[in-house]
């Protein structure tokens, strides 16, 4: 598994998984219900960036956590801005910026096997209906770790074709592909190997 978490000794790090977890979800809530002025959003930005200087990260921490969410931000609030007005581009952009940020301090702040077995413990009363915690836990783990695994593929494919003088375009989603289906093929086959396929 590629570790998201940075070890630390911060009231953020020490916090149990499952209070993080609780904490993340009525913080989506609470975003949801705030008033849509620019000065509330501005505020929440300012509380989620101070919560990462808590957890011990410098500010480089929050720049490199946005310029992971950069293309998002920049289509989300140019659409926004477009079809509604700036002021709803500020107020629902900023939201999801205040979301994920907070999403990406979790990951930071806790082990990933905290997470999983909160999580495990959370639907381990489901299996009366027929739902499998060790399954879902583990579907959850491999859907986490894959992202940055992909985004290295990527990084990688845009390096090759970049040194070949290749231009980027669509046809480099083919290699990419190509890289993520091999991969899954390889994880389905340590998974069989060890009994759980």
């Amino acid at each position: 598994m590629i570790p998201l978490y940075r070890p630390g000794r911060s009231v953020v790090h020490r916090a149990p998984a499952g209070l993080k977890l609780v904490v993340l979800a009525i913080s989506a809530l609470l975003l949801s219900l705030i008033p849509q002025t620019a000065a509330s959003i501005a505020v929440v930005l300012l509380l989620v960036c101070a919560l990462y200087l808590v957890a011990g990260f410098r500010v480089r921490v929050i720049g490199t956590e946005l310029w992971r969410i950069r293309w998002l931000v920049v289509v989300l609030g140019a659409a926004l801005a477009v079809f509604f007005s700036p002021l709803v581009a500020w107020v629902s952009t900023g939201r999801v910026i205040a979301l994920l940020l907070l999403a990406s301090l979790l990951t930071l702040t806790t082990r990933m096997a905290a997470l999983l077995e909160t999580l495990h413990r959370v639907l381990r009363p489901m299996r009366r209906l027929g739902v499998d915690a060790d399954a879902v836990a583990m579907t959850l783990s491999l859907t986490i770790t894959m992202i940055p695994v992909v985004a290295g593929f990527a990084d990688h494919v845009r390096d090759a074709q970049r040194a070949r003088g290749v231009r980027l375009g669509v046809r480099a989603a083919v290699p990419l592909l190509v890289r993520a289906l091999r991969h899954a093929d390889d994880v389905s086959d340590a998974l069989v190997a060890r009994g759980l396929g």
